[in-house]
């Protein structure tokens, strides 16, 4: 029988991952801004994270801009910058019609998936995310009749073997279907993959969460600490199960409202349309998506074409004097700052600084879902920099390599299947439980 040794390495991409030794559980934390891990361990609240942290790999990586969910995980999960894999947002202006395009078709990922070459090559693998609008993209040519499985809490209750792998989670789990703007649909996520590590070997598990708690709560206040509990607890019994915990963020979060607590936005389709027509020029929140009630489609990145007559220096000349602004790049400048792919890019790149957010129009975002919570939102180089954790050290090859060039969130399953040593035993593997 073949050892994971001897077995030949999978090729995603262009980069050689080695066959796991024991099972990798790859953890995106969506929204998991490292001031939540600051606050926490200083608090001695998330010891399992803690000792990972300690003991094993513990730093800050650059994440995708924009620092949104659909261009991260698809950059995690291909090894690759957007560049490669064509989805820089969640939607995207097609020229053709001037309408705005849903990004998470499968068809418009390109390249392959570390899950799927892995699972082509006979291993097991499981892909379970919060929300469904992930599950196809990152299921993309998996194949599911030979015991991999893909599913989302969000259509847990609709699995079937020919689409997921798998049939009866909610029986399997033992819990009801998670509402969609709770924390309970992202711990859905880490126990499904308990159960199933726990049902049989697997050799590959990617988790995706959603950042409902990120979204509504700072580092400081009480959910966003039970949260975390919760998360640290589920994150010790995996590694209790023997697998191997990388942990990770799509993108971080920032605080985006005034002193009064409303929120601090650039309408910039009305500034643009007050400035040279309404017709003009486009704008496009790629934030946005269909579960918005926590940032009202509001976020630190934002796209404008151009249309008739006006030109992209016009526009930038335009935008150049708003405050709030931390950079306005052509297509150009953006594609080769940030690796991004040209075929999908806007004409102007519009960030904002870390306290303010970009809009379209004011008469176009629905805001009456923060519900009196601050204004908590991402997608700019402030929400990029992410947590990147492993439950065991580098091995000396990987740490020669981390001196040599900036770390990316998307080398994740590298490092975690390439850059640690085999598995040993240890007494400090125990995971210490802090909720119930």
């Amino acid at each position: 029988m073949l050892t994971h040794q001897d077995k030949t390495p999978v090729n995603v991409n262009g980069t050689l991952y080695r066959w796991p030794a024991r099972p990798v559980v790859v953890v995106c934390v969506d929204g998991g801004d490292p001031a939540y891990l600051k606050q926490f361990i200083a608090e001695g609240s998330i010891p399992n994270i803690a000792r990972f942290m300690t003991q094993g790999f513990s730093t800050v990586a650059d994440g995708t801009v924009p620092s949104f969910t659909c261009p991260n995980n698809m950059s995690i999960i291909t090894g690759t910058p957007a560049s490669k894999h064509g989805i820089s947002g969640n939607y995207y202006l097609d020229v053709a019609t001037g309408k705005a395009v849903v990004m998470t078709g499968p068809e418009l990922l390109r390249g392959d998936t570390i899950l799927a070459q892995f699972a082509n090559a006979g291993a097991k693998v499981v892909s379970i995310t919060a929300k469904d609008k992930l599950r196809r993209q990152l299921g993309k040519n998996l194949d599911v009749s030979h015991g991999s499985i893909s599913f989302s809490s969000e259509h847990a209750d609709k699995c079937t073997l020919a689409e997921n792998g798998i049939t009866g989670v909610l029986e399997l789990v033992g819990q009801p279907l998670p509402d969609m703007y709770s924390m309970a649909l992202s711990l859905f996520v880490l126990d499904a993959g308990i159960k199933l590590l726990q049902q049989t070997p697997r050799d590959l598990m990617y988790l995706s969460l959603t950042d409902y708690v990120q979204h509504k709560y700072a580092p400081h206040e009480a959910e966003a600490r039970r949260f975390y509990q919760a998360l640290d607890d589920r994150f010790g019994k995996l590694q209790q199960l023997g697998a191997l915990v990388a942990l990770t963020a799509d993108h971080g979060m920032s605080d985006k409202s005034d002193a009064a607590g409303a929120p601090n936005v650039i309408w910039l389709q009305d500034a643009l349309d007050a400035k040279f027509g309404k017709g003009a020029v486009k704008v496009v929140c790629p934030i946005t998506d269909a579960f918005v009630a926590h940032h009202g489609a509001l976020g630190g990145f934002v796209r404008v074409w151009c249309q008739g007559k006006t030109t992209p220096r016009q526009v930038m000349d335009a935008i150049h004097g708003l405050p709030g602004i931390e950079s306005v790049l052509d297509k150009e400048t953006a594609c080769r700052v940030h690796d991004l792919p040209a075929d999908r890019e806007a004409d102007v790149v519009v960030i904002s600084t870390a306290n303010v957010c970009i809009g379209a129009s004011a008469a176009d975002h629905d805001l009456s879902g923060l519900a009196g919570h601050r204004l908590r939102t991402h997608g700019g180089v402030s929400e990029a920099k992410v947590p990147m954790i492993l439950s065991e050290p580098l091995n000396d090859e990987y740490k020669l390599k981390l001196a040599c060039a900036p770390l990316k969130s998307y080398q994740i399953f590298e490092f975690a299947l390439n850059g640690t040593a085999p598995p040993k035993t240890h007494a400090s593997a125990t995971p210490t439980s802090t909720t119930p």
